[in-house]
């Protein structure tokens, strides 16, 4: 496997990671961080945006994987692996950032 295809995969698992709690906030109606708010990445945006904001992610993690490998052979688990831990460093990065945000944010 070609050392970039790793690398693909370890963005692809971070963009399809990012993709998840803007959808879901969106789709339940709940304003939250993007980085198109003000101030960047801490003011939140509309549910709209968000919804809009996480397909964008779901699409370049898709094309990111289709583009690295081709479709009708599977990839192997290494590159699976590679996926994984690209998908828990953002994870793991987001918490900590939006942990610290929202907990420094006055609660209604």
């Amino acid at each position: 496997m070609p050392w970039y295809a790793y690398i693909a995969w370890f963005f692809a698992g971070a963009f399809l990671t990012i993709a998840i709690p803007h959808v879901v906030q969106g789709i339940c109606g709940n304003c939250f961080q993007t980085p198109f708010a003000s101030p960047r990445g801490v003011g939140e945006s509309s549910a709209v945006a968000n919804v809009i904001w996480g397909f964008v992610n779901l699409a370049i993690g898709g094309a990111l994987i289709d583009l690295s490998f081709p479709p009708q052979l599977m990839p192997p688990w290494t590159i699976c692996f590679t996926a994984m831990i690209g998908g828990l460093a953002i994870a793991i990065y987001l918490a900590k950032h939006f942990g610290k945000v929202r907990n420094a944010a006055p609660h209604p």
